[in-house]
């Protein structure tokens, strides 16, 4: 078989795109459960920080997202027009901003703890399976989530 110096440019050798797109094809499947709620999936996962911290500084949670601050700014500016955090600037240090879960962002988990459920049902992979992709993708990421 002739290979060319090219063939790593094909699309199928790429590690990225099956990446890129079964995130894709993840975040599509959680679309019409967040529709219900009203959250995009940046705000729902950014949601699910707040339901675990309750309060937290949007330079952490940005980390804990992966997300940059330009990111999380108009994640988090209309998750408090909705009512479900509210932020503040520190007194200390005016450049560091809290969030804060409010009631009725508590109260939004209620509805949302059936979401994993319904999306695990249509992935398609068995608990094993799941368990080694999410290994190996925090592997990727070089994250210690247990920490």
């Amino acid at each position: 078989m002739n290979q060319s110096k090219y063939d790593v440019l094909k699309l199928e050798n790429q590690l990225c795109f099956p990446l890129y797109a079964a995130a894709r094809e993840v975040v599509k499947r959680y679309r019409p459960y967040l529709e219900e709620l009203d959250l995009t999936y940046t705000q729902y996962i950014t949601m699910m920080v707040m339901w675990e911290h309750r309060e937290i500084n949007v330079k952490a949670l940005g980390e804990k997202l992966f997300l940059d601050s330009g990111t999380m700014t108009p994640v988090l500016k209309s998750l408090e027009i909705k009512g479900y955090v509210c932020r503040k600037r520190s007194v200390a240090d005016e450049r560091s901003v809290t969030v804060t879960i409010t009631e009725k962002g508590e109260t939004l988990r209620d509805v949302a703890v059936e979401i994993p459920a319904k999306v695990a049902e249509c992935v398609g992979l068995e608990a094993s399976e799941v368990m080694q992709l999410y290994t190996l993708l925090y592997k990727i990421l070089k994250t210690d989530i247990f920490s």
